[in-house]
C-alpha cells in the first residue's frame, strides 16, 4: 500500500484506487456527510442549457481521509491517464461555496486551484479534452483562487 506523510509528520497508507474511466472526485474530509452529498449532486447535475455536466466517479472511501495533492500519484493505478483529480477535502467541506480543490498531474510538483460545483463541468469537460489547459483555469481564478466560471 502506498504510504504518504500527513503536514503534521505522521505517515498513512492509502490503498490504491481502481482504474476508472471518469474523472475522480474524492473525499478526503469526512466532517460533514451532507456537504459531501450536496457537492457530489451539484458537480453532476447538468449546469447549462446544453446539460452540460461532469463526468466524475465519487470516491467516498475512509481510506482516502487527509489524502493531499502530494500523494495522489501514489493511489493511482499506474497508466491512469487521469491528468488531473478533485479533491473534496476541508475547505471544501467548511466553506458555504465548497470550492473543490483542482490537482493538476501533468507535472512533477502538483499545482491546484479551487472551483465552485457549479462549475467543475467547465473544469472537467475542458481539461478532459484539453480544450483548455489548467494554466487558463488558473488566470481566471478568482482573488482567493476559485475558479467561478469564465466571465462572459
Amino acid at each position: 500500500m502506498p504510504q504518504t506523510t500527513y503536514a503534521d509528520g505522521d505517515p498513512v497508507l492509502h490503498p490504491k484506487l481502481p482504474s476508472y474511466e471518469s474523472s475522480l472526485l474524492i473525499r478526503t474530509d469526512f466532517s460533514n456527510d451532507v456537504a459531501w452529498e450536496n457537492i457530489c449532486k451539484l458537480v453532476q447535475e447538468p449546469q447549462t442549457d446544453d446539460k452540460f455536466s461532469a463526468r466524475v466517479e465519487c470516491i467516498n472511501e475512509k481510506a482516502y481521509e487527509r489524502l493531499e495533492p502530494a500523494g495522489i500519484r501514489s493511489v493511482l493505478p499506474s497508466h491512469s491517464g487521469h491528468g488531473f483529480v478533485f479533491l473534496v477535502d476541508t475547505v471544501a467541506i467548511a466553506r458555504c461555496d465548497h470550492p473543490i480543490l483542482v490537482v493538476d498531474l501533468q507535472r512533477d510538483t502538483p499545482r491546484t486551484f479551487r472551483v465552485v460545483p457549479t462549475q467543475a463541468w467547465a473544469v472537467e469537460n475542458n481539461l478532459s479534452l484539453a480544450n483548455i489547459d489548467f494554466d487558463e483555469f488558473m488566470v481566471a481564478c478568482d482573488q482567493d483562487g476559485v475558479f467561478r466560471g469564465f466571465p462572459h
